[in-house]
C-alpha cells in the first residue's frame, strides 16, 4: 500500500514565495486606466512564478501532490474587470503544465466557500459557475484539465438541509458537463457530514474528497470502517487515486481550527483503518505550516511499525 502526500499552495521553506499575492478591486479602481492592466499582469506574473518555484521545490523534495492557489489570477472572475489572462500567460501556463506532466505530479484547486450550489439566489449559482469555469480554464491552459480536480463543498443548509440538497441537484445542472467531470465534493466540519456528502456524490457520480478532521468535528452515525470503502468507490470511474485531507485541531476549544503541525495521536486511528483496507491513497495536508508540516509528518510516520518512507513525500505501508 502506497500513500502519497502533498500540501497547500505556499511553500513556507522558500523565501517570499506566496502564489496568492492580491490586488483588491478597490485598489484596482484607484489606479489610472492604463495602470490597471499593468498591475494585474505584474501581480499575476508573480503568482505564476511562485507557483512554478513551489513545483520545482516539490520535485526536489519528492513531494508528489500540490494544491495550487485559487488566487493565482487576481480579480479573474470580477464582472467589472477585463483581463485576458489565458492568452497573456499562455506560455507560462503551458510551461507549468508540461513540468507537472513530466514529473508526474498531481495538482488540484480548491475554490473558496462562496463557490456553492445550494443557494436559492440565482446569482450565487451563476457566480459559482463562473468561478468553476475560471479554475477549469487555468487547468486547461496548462494542459492538465483531464487529470486534475476542482474540489468544493456542498454549500449551506439555509435552515433546511433536504431543500438545500434538492437545490444542489437542480443548480449543478448549470455547470458545464466537462467541468462537472473534474469536480469533487468534500465533507465539511459543520453542515454536511460524511454520510450526507457521500449520498450526494453517489447520486451525482462525483468523487468524494474525505476530510478526516472535518469528519471528527461533524460525526455521523456510520463507523469510518464502513464509510471509507464506500468513499473510495466514488473514485472508481476515474483513473485517480482516492484523495484525503488531514489536519489536526488547534486545541480542544478551537477544535475546527487547523494546528501548525500534525498531531500523530489524532490521525493514528484513521491510518489504522486505511492500513486494514489496503488501498493506495493520496493525502493533502492542511496544516498551517504546510510543507514543513508534511516533512515533519514523514519523519514521524516512518517511526511507526510497518510504515516505511520511500521518498520525500511517500510512505509504503506493509
Amino acid at each position: 500500500m502506497i500513500i502519497r502526500f502533498g500540501y497547500v499552495s505556499h511553500a513556507l521553506s522558500l523565501y517570499n514565495c506566496s502564489p496568492a499575492k492580491t490586488l483588491t478591486f478597490t485598489r484596482y479602481k484607484a489606479l489610472d486606466r492604463d495602470e490597471r492592466l499593468e498591475k494585474l499582469i505584474y501581480v499575476t506574473s508573480q503568482n505564476i512564478e511562485n507557483t512554478y518555484r513551489a513545483l520545482h521545490y516539490n520535485v526536489g523534495q519528492q513531494i508528489p501532490l500540490y494544491r495550487m492557489s485559487s488566487s493565482m489570477v487576481p480579480l479573474a472572475t470580477h464582472p467589472d474587470v477585463e483581463f485576458d489572462y489565458i492568452n497573456i500567460f499562455h506560455k507560462q501556463f503551458k510551461e507549468i503544465g508540461d513540468f507537472i506532466k513530466k514529473h508526474e505530479l498531481r495538482v488540484s484547486f480548491h475554490p473558496n466557500q462562496f463557490t456553492l450550489f445550494t443557494s436559492d439566489k440565482p446569482h450565487i449559482t451563476d457566480n459559482a459557475v463562473i468561478d468553476m469555469e475560471y479554475h477549469y480554464k487555468v487547468l486547461e491552459a496548462m494542459g492538465i484539465s483531464d487529470e486534475s480536480v476542482i474540489n468544493i463543498h456542498i454549500g449551506g443548509a439555509y435552515g433546511n438541509k433536504e431543500l438545500a440538497i434538492q437545490r444542489f441537484y437542480e443548480n449543478i445542472k448549470k455547470l458545464p458537463t466537462h467541468i462537472k467531470k473534474q469536480m469533487t465534493l468534500e465533507n465539511d466540519d459543520k453542515t454536511y457530514n460524511t454520510t450526507e456528502t457521500l449520498m450526494v456524490c453517489k447520486n451525482e457520480g462525483i468523487p468524494l474528497v474525505f476530510d478526516y478532521h472535518h469528519h471528527m468535528a461533524n460525526l455521523c452515525e456510520e463507523p469510518l470502517e464502513k464509510l471509507l470503502p464506500l468513499i473510495f468507490s466514488t473514485w472508481e470511474h476515474t483513473y485517480l487515486k482516492p484523495k484525503i485531507h488531514i489536519s489536526s485541531p488547534k486545541s480542544e476549544k478551537e477544535f475546527r481550527a487547523h494546528s501548525d503541525l500534525i498531531d500523530l495521536d489524532f490521525i493514528k486511528p484513521f491510518f489504522d483503518i486505511v492500513r486494514f483496507i489496503g488501498s493506495d491513497i493520496d493525502i493533502m495536508i492542511e496544516s498551517k505550516k504546510k510543507d514543513i508540516a508534511l516533512l515533519q509528518l514523514m519523519e514521524d510516520m516512518s517511526k511507526w511499525r510497518g510504515y516505511k518512507r520511500i521518498s520525500g513525500g511517500m510512505i509504503e505501508v506493509t
